[in-house]
């Protein structure tokens, strides 16, 4: 519920629908590689003008959105932003609000070992550890949910040694990925995808086979 989010957020970060409105955080899996953005990409090739990932999301939560004719259904993008420059949505907090992945944060380390450094909080997957990413939000503003329960996230990272060492891996080693299995994950990134994911954005259309005219 709409209402879960907005309770625990400064009112500058609100969704602006009631308490009760219906809302999926969706998350992109492991797979997502091959059996979305590949295809996507040979499919729409000469079309592809910014971000494919991007791209590739949109036309997907495009064609759900043409499952529900008779709804009205918002959908918004975690690549999104105000024309204050803050997101749209905070992609992390509405993911454990929905239950779907825990947000580790400062605030859960008793012993704080950091003192004044800037420390971000990170998602963990109970599935896939770190080997996902938060891609959106589909809001039903006609549908109000007064009775939905709501689920916590699976604190999979239960100890306060894991969470100092994932805080710490991601704040400040975050390029090696290490933070990604500070759990037993079911699933990864292929070699393939962490290559694309590392290689700056302007240099992936050519991992993609992707022209220079197509860019």
């Amino acid at each position: 519920k709409v209402g879960w989010y907005n309770a625990i957020l400064q009112p500058a970060f609100h969704l602006p629908y009631p308490d009760n409105t219906l809302a999926f955080v969706v998350l992109s899996t492991p797979s997502m590689f091959d059996k979305a953005l590949k295809p996507f990409v040979n499919k729409e090739r000469l079309k592809i003008i910014r971000d494919p990932v991007d791209q590739c999301v949109s036309h997907h939560l495009s064609r759900v959105k043409e499952k529900f004719p008779d709804q009205k259904v918002d959908i918004i993008f975690d690549y999104e932003i105000l024309p204050n420059r803050k997101p749209k949505f905070l992609a992390q907090t509405a993911a454990h609000v929905a239950g779907a992945a825990y947000y580790y944060q400062r605030r859960d380390v008793q012993r704080d070992p950091w003192g004044k450094k800037k420390i971000y909080g990170v998602c963990i997957h109970p599935k896939y550890g770190g080997w996902f990413a938060i891609r959106g939000l589909l809001l039903f503003p006609d549908i109000q949910v007064p009775f939905l329960e709501q689920s916590a996230p699976v604190d999979c990272v239960s100890t306060e040694e894991k969470r100092i060492e994932l805080l710490e891996q991601f704040n400040f080693h975050w390029q090696d990925g290490r933070y990604r299995d500070i759990i037993e994950v079911k699933e990864r990134y292929s070699e393939e995808q962490k290559a694309y994911f590392a290689t700056p954005p302007a240099e992936r259309f050519r991992l993609l086979g992707l022209t220079q005219e197509a860019q």
